[in-house]
């Protein structure tokens, strides 16, 4: 990637695609919790597909219950009726708390404990819900986070420049000392570019540009300790 040098003390990261995705997919644990309720469905692909068709509709996408059954409605719709997914939502729900439904990208851990290492410190901004908190926790990532922003407990939403703008206050530094790291173009680099920090793309499938991270390993070499 085509990057300078950026002088950093802090490093933020969204959570969802960027740390971690679901395992194996959306489609087969949407599937799986069906199967436990009686609806056996194999069209793994489609469910997938009417997943990411309503996630890129999704708008001012409220991150509770509520946004969550109308979100597995619509990655249901034609194959369980609404009343059965208002019978299953709530295993599905709680499904999503297991980590043995997450898969924490192969380049995370050796990018949070190069950063570590070397002084930076570390924190989270994410568009989630109360279960994430937990969930990092048993994923065993929450010990890298100094600083933890969810958008259920500050009550705005990436790009809202006031999630951003909380964590800069939590973490007492200057937004041009902090990076934020994410895989959405608006909700992280531009949310993050509105208040000042310092943003990096990454993108694994390559399909972005050259000034995109092509795995999260290459964050490492474009950051310069701020305090030496």
């Amino acid at each position: 990637m085509d990057q300078t040098t950026i002088s950093a003390e802090a490093v933020l990261f969204d959570v969802g695609g960027t740390l971690i995705e679901p395992c194996p997919s959306v489609g087969h644990v949407y599937a799986s919790v069906a199967a436990d309720f009686g609806w056996q469905i194999h069209d793994i692909e489609r469910i997938n597909l009417q997943f990411s068709q309503a996630w890129k509709e999704k708008g001012d996408f409220q991150y509770n219950e509520e946004g969550w059954q109308s979100m597995v409605e619509k990655s249901f719709e034609g194959m369980i009726p609404r009343e059965g997914c208002s019978t299953l939502f709530q295993e599905l729900f709680l499904r999503f708390e297991d980590p043995e439904v997450w898969r924490i990208h192969g380049d995370v851990l050796p990018t949070l404990d190069a950063l570590a290492n070397r002084g930076f410190r570390l924190g989270v901004i994410s568009n989630w819900d109360i279960r994430l908190r937990p969930l990092l926790k048993k994923l065993r990532l929450d010990t890298f986070f100094e600083c933890i922003s969810v958008s259920c407990d500050v009550g705005f939403t990436k790009p809202s420049p006031v999630i951003f703008e909380h964590t800069i206050v939590k973490l007492g530094l200057p937004a041009e000392r902090v990076v934020h790291v994410g895989n959405h173009p608006l909700e992280d680099i531009q949310g993050a570019k509105n208040v000042g920090m310092h943003a990096l793309l990454v993108d694994r499938s390559g399909t972005k540009d050259r000034t995109s991270l092509s795995r999260l390993t290459d964050l490492d070499p474009l950051l310069r300790e701020a305090w030496i």
